[in-house]
């Protein structure tokens, strides 16, 4: 596969600021091996998708928050998770979606109505998944297990 196989799922925003791999958890709730990139980015910054698939999740993620997973049609053992978006999906479960696609946007930081949410910030007000800010958390599993997303782009 192509170091550039994949379109970016965030254009205009290629600053990251917390890579894959091992890192100090940035807030509680998050773990300390790091399973995507960070892409920090406002919230309502449109997010593509890589490539075509199918959305096979589309929901609250806990940690992740808002998450919308897309498994990839021309390599059905990889899929790519957005996470920490807006609620507002434009998209749908089981919807199949061509590359560069407008699946979603980046979320607030703040979301409310979701019962049981453990994630608070530093004031108790409930958050978008285990997160300190706005951002894109993106990550690719392939055959189930992360690696790290950057493998597929130069």
């Amino acid at each position: 596969m192509n170091s550039d196989q994949f379109a970016w799922p965030i254009p205009g925003y290629v600053y990251i600021s917390s890579y894959y791999g091992k890192r100090k958890s940035p807030t509680q709730g998050a773990s300390s091996f790091h399973s995507g990139i960070d892409i920090p980015a406002p919230a309502g910054t449109p997010l593509y998708a890589i490539e075509s698939g199918e959305i096979t999740f589309c929901s609250w993620g806990a940690g992740g928050g808002y998450t919308i997973v897309l498994n990839l049609d021309d390599y059905p053992y990889i899929s790519a998770s957005y996470c920490h978006m807006s609620p507002n999906f434009n998209v749908s479960l089981h919807q199949k979606v061509e590359r560069n696609y407008l699946i979603g946007f980046v979320g607030p930081k703040n979301v409310y109505g979701i019962t049981n949410n453990p994630y608070k910030d530093s004031d108790g007000n409930p958050t978008n998944g285990a997160t300190t800010g706005t951002h894109l958390h993106f990550s690719i599993k392939v055959n189930g297990k992360t690696i790290d997303p950057l493998n597929y782009y130069h």
